[in-house]
């Protein structure tokens, strides 16, 4: 839910959303609903484009790119795409729509790199497979805050406000954490996530290093043009 003062320009609705952030939507949702149907008919595309371990069979070369478009039922869906409309205009508008998608690809594939190589250190015998945008989104959460510290956000139930820059350091922690933690009951890709966080900052700092995009520092106010942008802009926390 995004509940806005004033009316929101950087989300928007369909028809004006930026033409990247439009795509990712549609094919993701495509790929879901052909997933769904072909499931009934006992066809699961799974077992080919999720993302296996390398070194426990079932991995083959395109699943590091394939399986961050498949997602294991509809809320896995909702909540990964509700984050990408979210957040992703405000990193499209800014940035262009060529270098978001390379962010976007760069942070989904970084972290399924960086699984794969947890699966080869630490389970490498152990049949697993791992799909969703969950990396990507991730990468998203970070370059929002990065570009856009002061932006105020909501966790659900709590009514506090809390800065964009440190509702991403409170995430990255909680996800290392429950990484670490390995819950036996837990099926979610905590690594996967931090590996989608890690290479949106290195992607972040390379940009910076080349002067190719203009960033604050992290932990710096945001650039004096966006001050006042997103004031009156309040979000609940999209993903679960």
């Amino acid at each position: 839910m995004v509940i806005c003062e004033k009316k929101c320009t950087f989300v928007a609705d369909m028809r004006n959303l930026p033409t990247i952030t439009k795509n990712l939507l549609l094919i993701n949702f495509v790929v879901w609903l052909v997933d769904y149907i072909l499931k009934s008919r006992g066809i699961f595309l799974t077992q080919w484009l999720g993302l296996f371990s390398a070194t426990a069979g079932g991995f083959h070369f395109w699943q590091p790119l394939t399986y961050m478009f498949m997602h294991a039922n509809f809320s896995h869906l909702f909540f990964n795409m509700f984050a990408v409309w979210m957040f992703g205009p405000a990193l499209e508008q800014s940035w262009g729509s060529k270098r978001y998608l390379l962010y976007y690809l760069v942070c989904g594939l970084g972290a399924a790199a960086v699984q794969l190589g947890v699966w080869a250190l630490f389970q490498p015998y152990t049949p697993a497979v791992t799909i969703g945008a969950s990396g990507a989104v991730f990468g998203i959460l970070l370059a929002f805050g990065w570009l856009f510290p002061d932006v105020p956000m909501f966790f659900l139930f709590i009514p506090v406000p809390i800065r964009a820059r440190t509702f991403v350091i409170i995430y990255a922690v909680i996800e290392l954490m429950a990484g670490l933690a390995d819950f036996s009951f837990d099926n979610v890709a905590h690594f996967a996530h931090l590996g989608g966080m890690l290479f949106g900052w290195l992607l972040i700092l390379w940009w910076r290093r080349d002067r190719w995009l203009k960033f604050p520092k992290w932990g710096s106010d945001q650039p004096e043009e966006e001050k006042g942008r997103f004031d009156d802009y309040h979000y609940q926390e999209p993903i679960k």
